[in-house]
């Protein structure tokens, strides 16, 4: 019980870090900092077809706490929509469907689960309906700077996404 409340509380804790801006289409955009943001990072970038091998492998190496890596340059992992599902009925069921232009990758099981429970992470709210729960997202940009997050000074990943949609 008490791993629980903890975790809860280090939800809300992140989730209350999470500072609101107004976009320029009047959507209320959302930015997040560190191990969240490298950890939606970490999950989304595997499934990019936009990141080259060698970004992708650096991504994977810092989420991995491995930040002795060759990679030097900035990489920016971005998504234009993100939504998961899974369902309090069909307790099997968890998929999610991320967008990178025209290109739609689905994912089910784990790969989807961790992509929802990073989502909730970060603050993104559920949604449900009928024995369903729904995360979603959009315009998500990411960038990860290998040299920054070598200094552990908890700088070096930041993310903006709009929730919903």
């Amino acid at each position: 019980m008490k791993l629980a409340i903890s975790a809860c509380l280090a939800g809300a804790v992140l989730v209350a870090g999470a500072t609101h801006a107004a976009g320029a289409s009047g959507a209320t955009s959302t930015k997040i900092s560190g191990s969240t943001a490298l950890a939606l990072a970490g999950v989304i970038a595997p499934l990019s077809p936009l990141l080259s091998g060698a970004e992708k492998k650096a991504v994977a190496m810092l989420f991995a706490a491995n930040a002795d890596i060759p990679y030097k340059k900035p990489i920016v992992v971005t998504a234009d929509r993100i939504v998961c599902r899974t369902s309090n009925v069909d307790i099997t069921l968890r998929n999610c469907e991320v967008s990178f232009g025209k290109k739609v990758k689905t994912v089910n099981g784990s790969t989807a689960n961790e992509i929802f429970a990073t989502e909730a992470l970060a603050g993104i709210p559920s949604d449900g309906a009928a024995g369903s729960n729904f995360e979603s997202l959009t315009k998500l940009s990411c960038t990860i700077d290998p040299n920054a997050i070598r200094q552990k000074d908890g700088s070096g990943a930041d993310c903006t996404f709009q929730p919903g949609n």
